[in-house]
């Protein structure tokens, strides 16, 4: 596939669903990637990039130009929180009510963060019980989390369209937590091999990496 292949088909699910592709934000999952391969995208108007390690997010930063709209996807260690704040215009993956202090302490505003959903209730994956969507949420705007909107990660089901229950369920918590905080309306969810029918089911951010650097 490729990044062009990758836009026409955000476009088409989009359309699928009577939706515009606007609404819909491509988050490039980097990890792995070269500061020149995110360059040469960056060149060809891509601005939005996700990185899941702390560290390698940091080096990039330091190399790319400074108008890149950085995602952190991954799995956040308290520690790792100096790294990460001052660098990302978005959390995707605030996955418990522990991270929610550490997250705005220190200088400034904090950037906007997602709550993280264990949306298949998967033992070894991050993110709060689908049940404490409500209580969670609103125990981390209390304290000042510029809380946006949810994230999940279904579990891995083959065909793509086994996972639209999952994304299903995660909206209808949107809704809830819309209900908290009107504005928080993002639905992060849809990966390389299932971000069509995600974006049928709401998402507004789709992270793709594997389908976008893949010579398959």
């Amino acid at each position: 596939m490729s990044l062009g292949t990758v836009r026409k088909r955000i476009t088409a699910a989009s359309a699928r669903c009577g939706r515009a592709g606007e609404e819909v934000t491509l988050v490039i999952v980097t990890k792995g990637q070269s500061v020149a391969t995110i360059r040469a995208l960056y060149e060809r108007g891509e601005r939005e990039f996700g990185e899941n390690r702390a560290q390698e997010l940091a080096v990039k930063v330091d190399r790319l130009p400074p108008d890149i709209r950085w995602h952190f996807v991954g799995p956040l260690q308290s520690n790792k929180v100096r790294i990460v704040r001052p660098n990302v215009s978005l959390l995707h993956s605030l996955d418990r009510p522990e991270l929610g202090p550490a997250w705005v302490k220190g200088p400034g505003l904090a950037p906007p963060a997602l709550l993280q959903v264990n949306i298949g209730g998967e033992p070894q994956k991050h993110g709060v019980d689908p049940t404490e969507v409500v209580r969670v949420s609103g125990e981390l705007i209390a304290i000042g989390v510029d809380l946006v909107g949810l994230m999940a990660i279904p579990p891995l089901v083959a065909p793509a369209e086994a996972s639209r229950p999952f994304f299903r369920e995660l909206k209808r918590l949107g809704q809830q937590l819309r209900d908290v905080d009107p504005g928080a309306s993002a639905l992060s969810m849809g990966m390389t091999d299932d971000f069509e029918v995600a974006i049928e089911e709401g998402a507004t951010l789709v992270r793709v990496g594997r389908a976008i650097f893949s010579d398959n």
